[in-house]
């Protein structure tokens, strides 16, 4: 885990997903790093093709479409044409954000 700016975070990262799963399963640094890898792979192609993802127990990544709109330049006042997108959303399922607000252990 690497050391967030806020004070006393820290952040998981892919490196620490291999370990942890190397940890948890009789198989090989390499093995673990490539199931990784296939479960990012299969989530990335999955949301590029337009398709949620619903994990249960865990929650749920969106993608939404959002149409074109008129901003402002805040500094200049001027407005801009932000052109239509989509973003990624993730909704925490009940039972994780129980478990992060101490509510329940699994």
């Amino acid at each position: 885990m690497n050391r967030d700016k806020r004070v006393g975070i820290m952040t998981m990262t892919k490196a620490g997903i291999v370990n942890s799963v190397y940890d948890r399963l009789d198989i090989t640094k390499k093995e673990a790093g490539d199931y990784v890898e296939a479960v990012l792979d299969t989530i990335k192609d999955t949301l590029s093709e337009g398709e949620d993802i619903k994990v249960s127990g865990f929650g749920k990544f969106e993608i939404r479409a959002k149409g074109e709109r008129v901003g402002r330049n805040p500094r200049t006042g001027v407005e801009i044409k932000i052109p239509e997108r989509c973003v990624l959303r993730f909704k925490v399922s009940q039972v994780l954000k129980d478990r992060l607000n101490g509510k329940r252990e699994d």
